[in-house]
């Protein structure tokens, strides 16, 4: 096992400034896009590109306003058989867990304007993850509590499909030593199988 990669201050305050400021610039540039409509059709995309395996349990995630609405999706897989779970939101710091969603359930508010189900606790093998940016190989820009960063190392053999409008695509997302790269990144346009930099 290689040793973590440890950056100077100079250059985690570096990375840190450019994230906020590309993630003010992919609030901005998702403002001007159609939630719904672009739901529906990264909704075929996936289905068609990038299915979950047969019997995979699967973690999607309620959509923030302004974020890509992938309930379409998550109904779609729902009658395909799979689980569904969605994640719950823990004290900063702490990795995620998921709760099981059917369609119809009762949500609950939480912190940082999230939903979550009341099911049972299961643990996804496939993840359906919200993101601000995105490249293609796989760098993702999250909201800034790590929260994906911290749950994905756990989940050793899973496999992550970042959602997004096509346009949150950048060309570099910078990284630090603790972001985890994506497999593939769905968006209204196509699926994206993220290459290695």
């Amino acid at each position: 096992m290689a040793a973590p990669r440890i950056l100077s201050p100079i250059a985690t305050a570096f990375i840190n400034d450019t994230k906020r400021a590309m993630r003010a610039q992919a609030l901005a540039v998702r403002d001007g896009c159609d939630p719904g409509a672009a739901g529906e059709a990264l909704m075929a995309h996936a289905l068609r590109d990038c299915p979950p395996p047969d019997g995979a349990v699967v973690s999607g995630f309620w959509p923030l306003e302004g974020e890509i609405d992938l309930r379409p999706l998550l109904t779609a897989l729902h009658a395909r058989g799979h689980t569904i779970v969605l994640p719950v939101t823990p004290k900063r710091g702490q990795p995620l867990t998921f709760r099981v969603w059917r369609p119809g359930d009762a949500m609950v508010a939480e912190r940082f304007g999230t939903m979550c189900p009341t099911g049972e606790e299961r643990s996804p093998d496939f993840l359906l993850v919200p993101l601000l940016a995105f490249d293609r190989s796989g760098g993702r820009l999250g909201y800034g509590a790590g929260y994906y960063d911290r749950t994905l190392p756990l989940l050793p053999r899973r496999f992550a499909l970042g959602c997004a409008f096509a346009a949150q695509e950048v060309p570099e997302v910078p990284m630090g030593p603790q972001d985890v790269r994506l497999d593939a990144v769905a968006t209204e346009r196509e699926v994206v199988r993220c290459a290695s930099p």
